[in-house]
């Protein structure tokens, strides 16, 4: 026989109310993670039915997706003809100038790709233009996710990942441009040796370390070459496969309008809409890289010569996106700290050690700032206009106008040159702007924000001005408003409801269609 639990002794135990135990802390993060991450309902995810949402803004996105694409099949055409070598072969190729010349194994391939392989100057200039455009649309992909606040919960993560992507892809160009072995890279590898010395204590080290000895040495390109078509190409792939799986799972954003709801997402299904779409799009961002490609020269690394560590090409630039820490590098004044015999060279260590990983740290962050500023914690699925919110639109501003400045700057001598100037008054200038720029900036977008949201207000309540001026019998003088279309009238109350509440919206607009 089995033993009778004790009835009465469970009741006394069960007398009181349930209390739920609060989740441990792994459980705690675990939860974080699958509300954003979706990780438990990744199996439900691959649906051909998902529906997308069509705007012209969404294409940014697809744009850097499909240059991307045209690296991978650029870069490995490239790969078959290139030799990553820094052992010294005199030039025997088709281009007489530089016949003969003692160079770098490196820039005696680029040579031969440009001049010897068929198809090989497209193919270089193809790869160096989609760099470009990658690192651009990333670029304004990711403002136009800070502008219209997609990045709010559940995306904050993907909005790092998407970060992480511009730092990768930028430092990915950067080990590009310098394996050729030209001038003009060597240049680039001078100052970025030099910016690994000028770090404090370990900078010697560091210098060491990557270059494998005293700079140039003879390692640096075929290090650089592993990174670039290896290790950051892999870890682009996985991220960019992460940042899309997101995507799917946390269902594209949309723009207000009838029958959008942070519940559902109106639009055309994946397939065959959505795909037919896709895919005539990379057809013309293929198109267009290869028009590029093969109309406007990039590069030309003949002109520069090889790389002699004796020799500085004139009017030196990086390419655009390395642009703004090379600009601050310039106007900073000398400044350096002399104590316990190492010198701190601070001209050096805060444009380029310093301020671009911080801002990148805020760009990185701002999810999670505007999150705690503004204590908002739910989910949204619905984007917002850059009007209807002024402080962050202004810092937006603020931080592209002092990324604008600073890569102005990056070519204080040529806007001296151009422009008949003294160099110094541009760099003095320019000292100047960077600080009292971003500060100008954020007022008058922040001003001009709430002037747009007082004139959509005017709009809603009022209608659409027609230019017809009426006479009322007692002789006074109005114009004749018409409401607006219910789509546009949607659109612009979204925002104001919280203010003036729908009842008041509704009747105010049926008071003026009746007028």
């Amino acid at each position: 026989m089995t033993a009778r639990p004790d009835l009465a002794g469970v009741a006394q135990r069960n007398r009181g109310p349930a209390v739920p135990s609060r989740p441990s802390r792994a459980g705690a993060v675990a939860s974080w993670a699958d509300d954003r991450l979706g990780l438990a309902k990744l199996p439900r995810l691959m649906s051909l039915r998902k529906v997308f949402p069509d705007h012209w803004s969404f294409m940014l996105g697809e744009v850097a997706l499909w240059s991307f694409v045209v690296l991978l099949i650029t870069g490995v055409f490239l790969t078959l003809w290139f030799d990553p070598s820094m052992a010294e072969v005199a030039y025997q190729g088709s281009y007489d100038p530089l016949r003969g010349v003692d160079m770098s194994a490196a820039y005696a391939s680029t040579l031969d790709i440009s001049f010897d392989v068929r198809g090989g100057l497209l193919m270089r200039q193809m790869h160096h233009w989609a760099a470009h455009v990658f690192i651009a649309a990333m670029m304004i992909h990711l403002l136009r996710h800070a502008l219209t606040g997609s990045f709010r919960k559940p995306r904050e993560v993907n909005w790092v990942i998407g970060t992480m992507l511009l730092l990768f892809g930028t430092l990915n160009g950067f080990l590009g441009y310098s394996l050729p072995d030209d001038l003009l890279s060597g240049t680039g590898l001078r100052a970025f040796d030099g910016f690994l010395k000028a770090t404090p204590v370990v900078g010697t080290y560091l210098s060491f370390l990557v270059f494998g000895g005293e700079f140039p040495g003879d390692q640096i390109i075929p290090r650089f070459y592993v990174f670039h078509v290896l290790l950051i190409p892999g870890l682009l792939l996985a991220l960019v496969a992460l940042h899309l799986i997101l995507v799917v799972y946390h269902k594209h954003t949309q723009w207000p309008g009838p029958g959008r709801t942070e519940q559902n997402v109106v639009g055309a299904p994946f397939w065959p809409v959505y795909t037919a779409k896709a895919g005539g799009f990379f057809l013309v961002v293929f198109g267009l890289i290869a028009l590029m490609g093969g109309l406007f020269s990039i590069n030309s690394v003949w002109k520069f010569g090889p790389y002699d560590p004796s020799k500085v090409t004139a009017g030196s630039q990086p390419d655009w996106y390395m642009g703004w820490p090379d600009g601050l590098l310039r106007i900073i004044p000398p400044l350096e700290t002399h104590a316990w015999g190492v010198t701190i060279s601070w001209n050096v260590v805060i444009p380029i050690l310093v301020a671009p990983p911080t801002l990148l740290l805020v760009v990185m962050l701002l999810p999670f700032i505007e999150a705690r500023i503004t204590g908002d914690k739910r989910e949204h699925h619905l984007l917002q206009r850059p009007r209807d919110v002024p402080h962050r639109t202004a810092l937006m501003a603020a931080l592209v106008t002092f990324y604008g400045l600073a890569w102005m700057a990056g070519g204080n001598d040529i806007i001296a040159i151009k422009m008949h100037l003294s160099i110094n008054q541009v760099t003095y200038a320019l000292r100047v702007l960077i600080f009292v720029g971003p500060v100008l900036a954020f007022m008058i977008t922040k001003r001009w924000c709430i002037s747009l949201q007082r004139h959509d207000r005017d709009r809603l309540l009022h209608g659409r001005e027609t230019g017809v001026i009426r006479r009322s019998p007692d002789g006074g003088y109005n114009e004749k408003h018409l409401p607006l279309s219910p789509e546009r009238a949607y659109a612009l109350s979204v925002a104001m409801r919280g203010e003036l509440g729908e009842a008041q919206v509704e009747t105010r607009a049926h008071a003026d269609e009746r007028s």
